[in-house]
Formats: structure tokens, C-alpha cells, sequence
């Protein structure tokens, strides 16, 4: 039986930057996946696969380019979903490269199969022909999570999907309703929709995206319904099921509304929540508790109740991001072995690639408000901006928040081509305390949308002075 200093359960991102870090520490390591590919949900079902299907969206039907050539710039009239998922499966395939080859340069040791407890220290890796047992000191969870599949949703893989199945389409419908507006479902609907999909979305509050500045949301909203997008925001769905229809007909599927409406389309795709699996680790057998979700609690250094055992990821829950993911699992392992490391910020920006792309870091207006924080909002619109007009982008948005005192920067929201790039600068003067006037005495490189800061400074920065000068 081996022993290692390390057993780490799952390859996703969490698991990925644990694995290594314990082995630049020298400790002897194990990974174990329960699937047939590396990368988790990142790679395989969720974040690489969507925005793989994005860019190819995008560039196959020209959209980026439409404000400056016109409808002409279309590379393709008939996009088939082979088109699409051949470009998903091709970056996939790189990614498993990319992780295989860092855990083979690490001298990981990668076991294939199902894991779970047999005792504090013994973990049981079960495969279909035969299993084995591996011993280690610590162990970190990193299963993830899966969507939520409630039974009152006929899910079939053919016209009812949920985010993980969508991507076995068979063909693109020519119409789908949409379960949920938060990422996912945003996300694909903006996705289907630029592909000519007509799409419904349904979302039970009444802004998609509800941590949102409200601002960018309602921007967000606007450009969702001049993309040909139904919103039927504050209702709720009550029941789902697929229609009889007419020989040589596609099969429909009707939402039916709590309001009584009824929703027919081609298609559905359910994107409302996600739930864990820690159901099969057979935690009991350590002593470990998860909640009614199958998620785990952690402490401020990502350790259970158990001292030995950890957790990063989606399966502790928020933020649930791939990026965080990342720096959880490698900090859960310093705290391991005695690293002294600085905890997370809780500085980190979100990043939605919807169709326009949106990204944000920091407060929004309504929580500044509430909090009773005195602010202003410096605002750069991608149309003033020269490389706006370059890359054809004139409904694009910066927006500062800035405190009406000191003058730092409170947060940065951002809708429009490049957005989840462009966070980044904002994010690092956040981080060192940085007031607004960094970005009004600092260079940028001209044309770049990066310009678009200094023109939200100087925005927020002529509001402000008026705001002075009323108080005196």
C-alpha cells in the first residue's frame, strides 16, 4: 500500500494548484480523478467549454465586427453545433495536455477512479475491473460540484438540458427557454442568441445577475432584448414537460409559469443552482459532516472540522469561481506545512462572458449605499474611447466608484468588449489603496480601451469638485 505525504480527491482547479504546490514543497503526492478526462468541471462541462463556444459564436457569425463592416462580415451562414463543440473539444484537449504535463513534471501521481474513506487516513480509489487502497497524512477535497437536477424536471439529454448535457446538442434548435439568470444562464442564452437561437429566459427576481452593480445589470438587460432575447423576469416555473406533435415535427417543451403563462420552444435548458457530490466520499468513515447542499465548511485556512482533511473549491461553496478555486487550494496547502502565506483577498474580480462581456471588482453602488459610504461615479463610455470606435464597440462602459473624501477607488464595473481583461488594472490599484488620482496623472498606452480609465477619473473627478465646492 503507498503512502503519501498528500492525497488530493478531484483535478479541477483547486485540486490542480494543491497537487503542485505540495510537490515544489518536496511532499510526495497523490491526485485522484473519478472521470476520464483531467480538469473537472473547468475544463470539461463548465468554464473552458462555454467560452470556447463563445469565441467560436462570435467569430463565425462576425458579430464583433458588424458596426464596422456591416452583416457581410458573417464567416459562415450555416453554423452547424459541430462547427461549435469541435472548437470546446480542441482547447479541452490542450488543457488535459497542459495538466498532465505539469503533474508528470512534479512527479504527481495521478490514480483514475472513484475515491472514498475507509478510515482518518485511508482512502479507497475504486475503478470498474478492480480498486486499491493509498494511505496519506493530509488530504484535500476538491469534487466540486454538479448542476441541480430537482426530479420535476424531465431532463433527457435530447430537448431538456442542463449545463453539463448541453454541449451533447445534436443540433442548434431554433428555440430554447432558458431556467435561471444567473452566469450560466445568461451566458449561453447571450451565446444562442447571437447564433440566431431565439431565446425566453425566466429568472425569479426581477434583474438577471442580482450581484450586479444595477446600472451595468439594466445596461445588460437593454442589450439582452436588442439581441431578440424575452426576459420574463419575477416569475417562477412551476412545471416542464415535452409536447406530443405532429409526425416529422420536432417535439416541443412548455414551461408553464406560476403567473399561468406557457412557454413553448424547441428546446430548455435548466440552469438554476448547483449541488455537491460529497454524498460518495464516505466522509462518515472520518468523521466529516457536510450540509444539505453536500458542501463542506471551512476555516479561514480552508480546514475542516477535521484537522487533517481540507477543502477548496465549489465544494465550500462561495464564490465558487475557477480563479479563487486556484489560490484556495494553493494556500490550503501552505497553511499544511507551515507556509506563511497571505489569506485571499477578498479582492477578487468576477468575470461574465456574456455577449457583451461584463467583469466587476469592488462594491457596487447599492452596497455603498447602503453601508451609507459617500461616493462618486466616474463613467468612460467605449464610444468616446478611440479603440472603442476601432473594435466597433460603442455601447461599452467604465464605471469608478470613488470616495467622496479620500478619493480611493470603492469599486470598478465594467460591460463591453474586453471587459474581464480590463478589470485587472483597476483590481491592482484597488489593491495598494490607490485613489483616482493615479489614473488622472498616469499614462496609457493610446488608442487602448485601458484609456478608458483615465477618462472615468477625470469624469468622477469634475463630479467631485463640485461636490467640494457645494460643502464649502
Amino acid at each position: 500500500m503507498r503512502h503519501y505525504d498528500l492525497a488530493v480527491i478531484g483535478t479541477g482547479p483547486a485540486g490542480q494548484k494543491a497537487a503542485i504546490q505540495a510537490a515544489k514543497l518536496g511532499k510526495r503526492v497523490a491526485i485522484i480523478e473519478k472521470t476520464n478526462v483531467l480538469g473537472g468541471a473547468q475544463v470539461n462541462t463548465g468554464t473552458i467549454p462555454s467560452k470556447a463556444l463563445r469565441e467560436a459564436a462570435l467569430h463565425l457569425t462576425g458579430h464583433n465586427r458588424r458596426n464596422l463592416f456591416g452583416r457581410d462580415s458573417r464567416i459562415k451562414q450555416n453554423i452547424t453545433i459541430s462547427d461549435l463543440i469541435g472548437v470546446a473539444d480542441q482547447v479541452a484537449r490542450n488543457e488535459w495536455e497542459v495538466i498532465r504535463d505539469a503533474f508528470d513534471r512534479n512527479s504527481i501521481d495521478l490514480f483514475w477512479g472513484t475515491a472514498h474513506f475507509e478510515g482518518p487516513n485511508l482512502l479507497q480509489i475504486v475503478r470498474p475491473d478492480d480498486c486499491e487502497m493509498i494511505t496519506a497524512e493530509y488530504f484535500l477535497i476538491a469534487v466540486g460540484t454538479r448542476p441541480a437536477k430537482p426530479e420535476h424536471v424531465p431532463f433527457n439529454d435530447r430537448n431538456v438540458f442542463c449545463s453539463d448535457t448541453i454541449l451533447k446538442m445534436s443540433s442548434l434548435p431554433r428555440s430554447m427557454i432558458v431556467v435561471g439568470g444567473g452566469v450560466i444562464g445568461t451566458e449561453y442564452a447571450c451565446i444562442l442568441a447571437t447564433l440566431g437561437v431565439r431565446v425566453t429566459l425566466v429568472e425569479g427576481r426581477n434583474q438577471v445577475l442580482g450581484f450586479l452593480d444595477t446600472e451595468i445589470a439594466e445596461a445588460f438587460q437593454y442589450f439582452m432584448r436588442q439581441r431578440g432575447i424575452t426576459l420574463r423576469l419575477g416569475e417562477k416555473v412551476e412545471g416542464i414537460e415535452e409536447l406530443p406533435t405532429d409526425e416529422g415535427h420536432k417535439p416541443l417543451v412548455q414551461a408553464k409559469l406560476e403567473s399561468g403563462k406557457h412557454l413553448k420552444a424547441e428546446s430548455l435548458l435548466y440552469a438554476v443552482g448547483r449541488q455537491g457530490v460529497c454524498g460518495k466520499l464516505a466522509l462518515e468513515n472520518v468523521g466529516l459532516e457536510y450540509d444539505d447542499r453536500e458542501r463542506l465548511t471551512v476555516n479561514e485556512n480552508y480546514q475542516t472540522s477535521i484537522e487533517h482533511v481540507y477543502a477548496a473549491g465549489d465544494v465550500i461553496g462561495f464564490p465558487a469561481l475557477a480563479s479563487t478555486a486556484m489560490e484556495q487550494g494553493r494556500l490550503a496547502v501552505c497553511h499544511m506545512y507551515g507556509i506563511v502565506t497571505r489569506s485571499m483577498p477578498d479582492l477578487f474580480p468576477f468575470g461574465i462572458y456574456a455577449v457583451p462581456e461584463i467583469s466587476m471588482v469592488g462594491k457596487t453602488e447599492q452596497q455603498l449605499t447602503k453601508e451609507g459610504i459617500p461616493y462618486e461615479a466616474g463613467i468612460a463610455n467605449y464610444k468616446e474611447i478611440a479603440r472603442g470606435q476601432l473594435l466597433g464597440d460603442e455601447t461599452g462602459m467604465l464605471k469608478l466608484l470613488i470616495h467622496e473624501t479620500d478619493r480611493r477607488i470603492l469599486g470598478i464595473h465594467a460591460i463591453g468588449t474586453g471587459a474581464t481583461e480590463l478589470i485587472h488594472i483597476g483590481q491592482a490599484v484597488m489593491a495598494f489603496d490607490g485613489t483616482v488620482d493615479y489614473f488622472v496623472n498616469n499614462v496609457f498606452n493610446f488608442p487602448t480601451l485601458a484609456e478608458a480609465y483615465k477618462v472615468a477619473a477625470l469624469n468622477g473627478l469634475n463630479k467631485l469638485q463640485h461636490v467640494v465646492a457645494k460643502v464649502a
